[in-house]
């Protein structure tokens, strides 16, 4: 019987105690904000935005009274984050062995820093790296409306004087300003997209001003002609588009069973897209309302007590409603009205009950989650290649929508991320949905014989996931098979081949945690795109950085820190650099198993598995 290994929500938490020991975190304290809003995803990666030991606020900014110069420490050092392997730390190294990090400075002087460069025609190596890093990373430390505040003012300014600063060519000046700008728009385009007039009045601000020079400088005629498609791009191909999507309702996994919607390929989420959505009272009967994904629980309450108005059900109309989130287990999160986008982070069996104050305790979870019925499995009539084929796509679908900066804004900002993590809360949550669909399946087979072979076939799925470099499955249906609940079924696994229980312990070795996860690094770095990293340890990285390594000092900015984490999001990219192409021909069957693995029907409590284990080989067996 395997042994000693941990679920997914426990996966990461054993590094902890190193993560101390190397001055990363001190203990972990009772968290709020944001770590209650992600409730669900904090059991992927149990530490996030952890507060720091004395209870203050997480340790991300630190602003000391002092006027002591700052000392950074080295990058080859404290700054670089023992989560990467040998392998990438040589690539890594070999990338920009001649760039120098800009010193600690203000943010707008590190704009203007960035625009010297630029406007010094240095567009080599470091150029880009230093423009790619600015890009990546400046929401963590000089805002958007600033930045394009900062770029519209150098655009109109004849130069700057001051010791160190080379006196700029006219041209240059409004070159590098353009330049600058062209690349920010390219970086956030679907994000400014969304954000609508916000947004829009930047290009067309800058398009006005450029409009205005060009009859000094004639040299500008290429990039006002750009910066005038940049215009349009940003209006009004995203007003048309934005009438097509709002005729269509757009289906989160797991909110409703339609076979059509859940066949179409994943696109990227907007916090306009609207969705369906079912929210209970404590009755459990449920009204069903039509809610913009970014949308306010205020308003989403609103909403509710609109369809409460009318119902049979409910002759009073509730004074003071609030929005809870009840697991199957019966965990209760209450929302504030001003928290957004709460769609995307519940958790697998997570849902949204609408109940007055005096309510709250008596909040149950559905019948459905806490009561399971024996029974075989879809599973015994599907083939393991079609089944991990369909994993495979759908992860990389999943992965695919998510944008570099949605890693950025999920850890240095929570809640306050001017632009929402929705898809990257999407692909945690499919990856606690998997693990949790393992243990399901095998717990609810009745038969000793029959739960050997699911055994045999989530085995060979995992080394088909593996097979098509998707870490994500993989390590989720190994962690999945790993839960206390399916590893304790001796009789089970004594009828497993022995073939199939030294591959399996293969896995384990690949997903042992020890050493910062060795193994798995190892096995990344052997790998190239496409590939499918398993994104809990990509957020664990970016928050070791992150908490590890001070980002102000006072007004100054560690921009070395920034370099940092622009690396670790540039391997996102790099892992997507090839889109990823299935050779593999469809079975007649294909469209029954695509729908079964987009629509897992998991059970999340663990102590309901616990008990489901225990009736199909009691303890004294």
């Amino acid at each position: 019987m395997p042994a000693g290994m941990k679920p997914l929500e426990k996966f990461l938490k054993k590094q902890t105690n190193a993560l101390t020991r190397a001055g990363g975190f001190g203990e972990k304290a009772a968290g709020t904000g944001a770590s209650r809003r992600r409730a669900s995803l904090s059991r992927v990666v149990p530490f996030f935005r952890e507060t720091s030991p004395e209870g203050g606020p997480a340790r991300d900014v630190f602003s000391p009274e002092t006027e002591e110069a700052p000392c950074w420490p080295s990058a080859a050092a404290d700054i670089r984050s023992p989560s990467l392997s040998s392998d990438e730390q040589s690539s890594e190294a070999s990338l920009d062995t001649s760039w120098t990090p800009l010193a600690a400075d203000t943010p707008e002087n590190l704009a203007l820093a960035l625009l010297d460069s630029v406007a010094g025609k240095r567009y080599g190596n470091c150029t880009e790296i230093l423009l790619d890093d600015f890009m990546l990373t400046h929401p963590i430390f000089l805002a958007s409306d600033k930045f394009q505040q900062v770029l519209l003012q150098q655009f109109g300014t004849e130069g700057r004087q001051g010791e160190g600063w080379p006196s700029w060519d006219g041209v240059e000046r409004k070159q590098a300003v353009l330049s600058v700008a062209f690349r920010y728009l390219d970086t956030y385009r679907e994000l400014l997209q969304e954000e609508g007039d916000r947004s829009n009045s930047f290009p067309k601000d800058l398009y006005l001003c450029a409009v205005q020079e060009l009859s000094r400088f004639p040299e500008l005629v290429e990039d006002v002609l750009k910066l005038q498609r940049w215009t349009e791009i940003l209006h009004n191909p995203a007003e048309e588009d934005k009438e097509s999507r709002k005729k269509q309702v757009r289906p989160l996994f797991r909110h409703f069973r339609r076979i059509d919607a859940c066949l179409q390929p994943r696109e990227a989420f907007r916090g306009s897209d609207e969705i369906f959505c079912r929210v209970y009272t404590p009755d459990h009967s449920y009204v069903t309302i039509r809610s913009r994904l970014s949308c306010r629980v205020g308003e989403i309450l609103a909403l509710v007590r609109e369809k409460l108005q009318y119902s049979e059900d409910q002759p009073t109309q509730p004074a003071n409603l609030i929005l809870v989130a009840v697991t199957s287990s019966g965990e209760k999160a209450v929302f504030r009205p001003s928290d957004e986008a709460v769609f995307t982070t519940l958790g697998v069996n997570t849902h949204l009950f609408a109940c007055e104050p005096s309510e709250l305790e008596a909040l149950m979870p559905l019948p459905e989650e806490i009561h399971w019925s024996p029974g075989d499995s879809k599973l015994h009539d599907m083939s393991a290649e079609e089944v991990a084929n369909q994993l495979v796509v759908f992860d990389w679908e999943l992965f695919s929508c998510v944008h570099e900066v949605e890693f950025v804004c999920y850890v240095f900002h929570g809640e306050q991320a001017r632009w929402r993590p929705l898809n990257l809360e999407l692909v945690l949550q499919r990856c606690s949905e998997v693990q949790h669909w393992i243990a399901t399946e095998i717990l609810q087979c009745q038969s000793l014989p029959k739960r050997v072979q699911l055994l045999r076939k989530f085995i060979k799925i995992a080394a088909l996931c593996k097979q098509q470099q998707d870490l994500l499955s993989f390590l989720a249906v190994v962690l999945g098979l790993d839960n206390p609940a399916v590893s304790r079924l001796r009789l089970t696994w004594e009828g497993l081949p022995g073939k199939f229980r030294k591959q399996f312990q293969q896995f384990e070795s690949i997903a042992d945690p020890s050493r910062n996860h060795k193994s798995y690094r190892d096995l990344l770095a052997s790998l190239r795109a496409p590939l499918i990293p398993f994104t809990p340890l990509l957020l664990k990285d970016l928050t070791f950085l992150h908490e590890s390594c001070k980002t102000f000092h006072g007004e100054l900015v560690n921009f070395e820190k920034m370099h940092k984490v622009a690396e670790m999001v540039r391997s996102i990219r790099r892992y997507r650099s090839t889109q990823l192409v299935m050779e593999a021909e469809p079975s007649p069957s294909h469209l029954q198993t695509k729908a079964y693995v987009r629509q897992l029907q998991v059970i999340d409590n663990q102590n309901l598995l616990f008990e489901m284990s225990c009736k199909l080989e009691p303890k004294d067996m």
